[in-house]
């Protein structure tokens, strides 16, 4: 990966081997402009995209229906200084829980607390994470 600083408090990643590059952008609340991620967002985005990641691992392995499960995520930071990220809230919506059994599903809530970012954020990031299967 590589990195960029181009002015006015953004900065542009490049993933080199597949060439999918982003821009960052610091929040409005940080004298941004907040219009792209900010690399607190990605940060949540990364958490739910690999939990996304470890179950969709765990869900082709078991043969369990994952394909279009959705989520939100909120990122909450620090009121007071230093300024950080205080908790990542994800909501996981399955679009058809009828297709899980008790036991799948708990197979995937599983999964998603070992996902790697899950487990090298720090101990202080409340990471509240609902099921809606």
């Amino acid at each position: 990966m590589t990195a960029e600083y181009i002015g006015g408090l953004r900065s542009t990643g490049k993933h080199i081997k597949s060439g999918n590059t982003i821009v960052t952008d610091a929040p409005v609340d940080n004298n941004g402009k907040g219009e792209a991620y900010s690399p607190t967002d990605l940060v949540s985005a990364a958490l739910c995209n690999c939990m996304i990641t470890i179950m969709g691992i765990v869900a082709e392995r078991e043969q369990i229906q994952l394909v279009g499960i959705t989520a939100t995520i909120e990122k909450f930071m620090t009121a007071e200084p230093p300024r950080k990220i205080a908790k990542i809230k994800i909501d996981f919506t399955h679009p058809a829980p009828q297709l899980l059994t008790a036991k799948q599903a708990e197979v995937l809530k599983r999964a998603a607390h070992t996902c790697p970012v899950a487990l090298s954020l720090h101990p202080e990031i409340v990471q509240e994470v609902t099921f809606n299967f």
